[in-house]
């Protein structure tokens, strides 16, 4: 039976500015640093065999912070842009409240949250899932079915598409789904089928990148 772990990065400067951030390089926050070494106290039971992420910044560093809590910094890591997050085109750099303000919250949500609907110049959930989904079948998949645990930390929704083929989610049902930052989903896998699913508790953390109220993401649990 093999591990699958997956982790969104821990704040990043624009999530506390609450901006669309997309393929823009932020560095985490000191926050994020010390939530990604909170992750590393909840997963020391787990001796990961192999590790992926994406090009960006704030999801290499929140593995490399996992990684040297648990003492494991030598295993192997692999970066890939497929695990990029979603290009938001055109808003990558607005703060999401003046844009909800401007455009409407019904908008912004559509943008944010519609399986296929694009933001002007960028990518919808369904076009993220078309670059995701095989390198994640190719290149990461076949090492969990040999039985070894493997972390991924990358972004909300370049994660999207493992949780919809794992929890068996329609598209839309996938694009609405909340995944908190430095959020452990743990899967257990056999024979291409999930026996069992964990989304482990890491107390004090901030989860939340995003509001449509505030131009600034307060701090604390959300």
């Amino acid at each position: 039976m093999g591990t699958l772990i997956l982790i969104r990065h821990g704040q990043s400067q624009w999530n506390l500015e609450n901006r669309f951030t997309g393929w823009a390089d932020q560095p985490l926050t000191e926050r994020g640093r010390k939530d990604a070494a909170a992750v590393g106290g909840v997963l020391k039971k787990y001796q990961i065999d192999r590790a992926f992420t994406s090009r960006l910044v704030r999801a290499s560093e929140t593995l490399d912070i996992i990684l040297k809590t648990l003492g494991q910094e030598k295993n192997p890591v692999t970066f890939d842009s497929a695990l990029n997050e979603r290009h938001y085109g055109d808003l990558q750099g607005l703060n999401k409240a003046e844009t909800a303000q401007k455009y409407g919250e019904e908008q912004v949500q559509l943008w944010r949250r519609s399986w296929s609907t694009r933001p002007p110049n960028g990518e919808s959930h369904e076009d993220c899932e078309r670059r995701v989904a095989p390198f994640f079948h190719q290149y990461i998949l076949p090492f969990v079915e040999k039985g070894e645990t493997v972390i991924i930390a990358a972004h909300g929704n370049s994660l999207r598409p493992m949780i919809k083929e794992f929890d068996k989610l329609s598209g839309e049902e996938a694009a609405t789904l909340e995944i908190g930052l430095c959020t452990p989903y743990v899967y257990q896998v056999e024979g291409g089928k999930v026996i069992q699913k964990e989304i482990l508790e890491v107390p004090g953390i901030v989860t939340q990148g995003a509001s449509l109220k505030e131009t600034k993401v307060s701090e604390g649990r959300i």
